[in-house]
């Protein structure tokens, strides 16, 4: 990261690998702020209605993304499923494709039809791993009360699952997909460099408190405690490379996000950089911004870092941004007789110090 005065910052185009990009109308809105954002790689999830099960329903969703957004580039994922056969990634990955995303079946939005026995996939993961594909997981046991097991922990029951297919599949490289605990972040860590972790932007910010009654704050997994942030904070601030920007940002309507059982997501798409330059600052870590939001993340996918002189974003304090209270468009002929989509973003009506002046 460079420097020309003290109120500005130069980073390369961030690089988002975890964004739910959504379809119809949504995706009409959504997708040409991703670099309003200050964002030119995306890594789109696959949970539409239907999912992308099949390497041509995802080439055929990026075509649709990069019509909306021709100077971004969309890396694409295929949701695990059991038509996801050896000989289908080998299709997937001779497209392109770069990774596949696990839900376990029912704990987050469009899940149901996620995965219940990670064994019945590893003929897969060998395929996967020989094709040098990402395992993108969501790490969460379904709630059951029965074992014990509810949102609050479901991230950390999880983990022993990680540590058994990183030791099955030593060379496939696993994400652990939007960590929210002290225990997930000392899990990737003492595990080897093929595992990588992805933090949000809001989780770096929200605790348990801020969700609890807080529609709009309401995301899957959810923010746990004081502790578990401090950890999120302290391994970002250290700059450690396996740890790297997937904003999970997961546009809903308005409507959905209030009401009677609110949907999960948080969007943070159009305020991204910027948000998280406010928050590395105030955390004293300015200076590990870059990496985070570029050079870890793409370095742990195999994707160049950006040459010198290539195209970059300038934040600047001059002119502090003003967070809408809400995004919003018409809905396209297509979706005819729908409600307009209204989507809240995360710190709506706030004021955060660094905005992106030019690029």
């Amino acid at each position: 990261m460079s420097s020309s005065t003290p109120d500005t910052i130069t980073l390369p185009w961030a690089s988002d690998f975890h964004c739910h990009l959504r379809q119809g109308a949504m995706m009409e809105l959504v997708v040409p702020l991703v670099e309003q954002g200050g964002v030119r790689t995306v890594l789109a999830m696959p949970n539409l209605t239907p999912p992308l099960t099949t390497t041509q329903m995802a080439v055929d969703y990026g075509q649709r993304l990069q019509a909306l957004a021709p100077s971004v580039h969309f890396v694409l994922t295929l949701y695990l499923n059991p038509d996801l056969t050896p000989e289908e990634i080998g299709r997937a990955a001779a497209a392109g494709i770069t990774a596949v995303k696990m839900y376990p079946s029912g704990v987050t939005t469009n899940s149901e039809w996620g995965v219940a026995d990670l064994r019945a996939y590893y003929p897969t993961f060998a395929a996967m791993q020989d094709a040098n594909m990402v395992l993108c997981l969501h790490g969460e046991c379904p709630s059951d009360a029965d074992k014990g097991i509810c949102i609050l922990n479901a991230e950390e029951r999880f983990l022993d699952t990680l540590r058994e297919l990183h030791a099955a599949f030593p060379r496939l490289r696993i994400v652990l997909e939007h960590a929210t605990t002290r225990a997930a972040v000392d899990c990737v860590k003492s595990l080897g460099s093929t595992v990588g972790c992805t933090i949000t932007a809001h989780h770096l910010v929200l605790t348990v408190d801020d969700w609890a009654g807080q529609p709009h704050h309401f995301c899957k997994p959810v923010a746990k405690f004081p502790s578990d942030r401090a950890a999120l904070r302290d391994v970002v601030a250290s700059g450690h490379p396996r740890f790297f920007l997937g904003s999970d940002s997961a546009p809903h309507l308005l409507s959905a996000k209030q009401g009677e059982r609110p949907a999960a997501g948080v969007f943070t798409t159009p305020v991204l950089v910027p948000l998280l330059a406010t928050l590395f600052e105030k955390l004293g870590c300015l200076s590990r911004l870059e990496g985070f939001v570029s050079a870890h993340g793409r370095s742990f996918y195999q994707l160049p870092q950006p040459a010198a002189g290539s195209a970059a974003i300038t934040l600047t304090r001059a002119a502090p941004l003003k967070v809408p209270r809400a995004y919003a468009a018409d809905c396209s002929p297509a979706d005819a007789g729908s409600q307009p989509v209204t989507v809240v973003p995360f710190m709506a009506g706030t004021e955060l110090a660094w905005s992106i002046a030019s690029t």
